[in-house]
């Protein structure tokens, strides 16, 4: 028989400043008493409290794309400097070209208008400009945010500043609600000027992680505005499709990647090609001879910063891990439930990487023949379930 003493951990505790629990000794005290269950909470993550609750007498516009139902992180550091200089009579008014499924009070906003019918793949100014302009009447912004890139948004904001006669800052790096500042003359120079009516935010002037949340409303907006006639000023050629493996790894926004569970390399190729993805490896593969050395990615390697990452037999190294911390969703496929890379991934398959390969070329190649397009099967939850099933 043990006789060997044992401290109950239901016992009454403490949490220190340090985070670590303390049991009081000499103290008794039953599991799930009211004691017990107030010192517990004290060590939970606190919900984030509402930034504000007053009652809103002017605005602040954010307008950004959606990239497959979600804010990039660009769009989301555009919101979040909106947000934080909002005063407590001032409302933070999202607007969102495309569908839109995440939760914009998390991201600070207190209203949020989706238009749907916009995508960003489709090349559309007018119609967008229209929509934008109508958005800012029908909310009389003191400010519109949005982020300064390349895919859409920089764009309309210049051509809404030209069209509206407003002050604008472009490639903005610094921000409070007095003045903006961006670099000039090469980056050999600052310049500070007062808050303009239209801001485009540089990448990472801002951190999106708020202190507070939004309310997050939804407003349901109707947005009437006649289409602008094809024959117009700006025609859509659409999107020329270029060979993912021309692309450099730091610049693919998808990638597959192999490890040392990957036996077949050709059908591993020739998935990523009815992906339409860019092909990655871990250093175990490169160093197997499998792969050429420019696609390795790690800490030793490359370091991506892909939308989609899916890994196929990786482990999950510390280096690995370090290549890939800047990706946004991270989908492995592994046998060992308990592998690192399951603790980094938002999505973990816990299957055979070359049966789970075969599967996923199948429902590919049927989607990408049935839609006609690529592109289109990343937005097709049919054939992700296809393949995972």
């Amino acid at each position: 028989m043990n006789n060997l003493k044992r401290i109950d951990p239901r016992r009454p505790f403490t949490i220190t400043a340090e985070g670590l629990k303390r049991i009081t000794l000499g103290a008794i005290g039953v599991a799930g008493s009211t004691e017990f269950a107030v010192s517990g909470a004290s060590h939970r993550e606190q919900a984030k409290p509402f930034r504000t609750t007053a009652v809103p007498h002017r605005s602040l516009l954010v307008a950004a794309h959606a990239d497959r139902g979600a804010l990039d992180d660009h769009a989301r550091q555009a919101l979040a400097a909106a947000a934080l200089i909002a005063d407590a009579p001032t409302e933070v008014v999202l607007l969102v070209f495309g569908e839109f499924n995440g939760d914009a009070g998390a991201l600070g906003a207190d209203k949020v208008i989706e238009l749907p019918m916009f995508d960003r793949r489709t090349f559309a100014p007018l119609d967008e400009l229209d929509a934008l302009a109508a958005c800012v009447a029908a909310y009389a912004p003191a400010h519109l945010f949005m982020p300064d890139n390349a895919t859409g948004d920089g764009d309309l904001g210049r051509r809404y500043a030209t069209t509206a006669n407003a002050s604008v800052a472009t490639h903005v790096v610094e921000i409070d609600a007095a003045h903006v500042a961006a670099y000039i003359q090469a980056n050999t120079a600052f310049a500070v000027r007062a808050l303009p009516e239209v801001v485009l935010l540089a990448p990472n002037a801002v951190d999106p992680k708020l202190p507070f949340v939004g309310a997050g409303e939804r407003v349901i907006w109707r947005f009437d505005g006649a289409a602008a006639s094809p024959k117009g000023a700006v025609r859509d050629l659409g999107i020329e499709e270029i060979d993912a493996a021309q692309l450099a790894l730091e610049e693919a926004d998808f990638i597959v990647s192999a490890g040392n569970g990957v036996s077949d390399v050709a059908a591993f190729e020739r998935l990523a090609g009815t992906l339409g993805a860019a092909i990655g490896a871990s250093r175990v593969a490169v160093d197997d001879g499998k792969f050429t050395r420019d696609k390795q990615i790690g800490a030793t390697g490359k370091t991506v910063e892909a939308s989609v990452y899916i890994a196929f037999g990786i482990s999950g190294a510390v280096q690995h891990l370090q290549g890939i911390k800047d990706c946004r969703h991270v989908i492995a496929v592994n046998l060992d439930a308990s592998a690192p890379i399951a603790k980094r991934a938002n999505l973990t398959v816990i299957a055979d990487a070359q049966e789970t390969i075969a599967a996923l070329t199948e429902a590919a190649a049927a989607a990408r023949s049935a839609r006609g397009t690529g592109a289109a099967l990343l937005n097709s939850a049919a054939a992700a379930e296809g393949a995972l099933a």
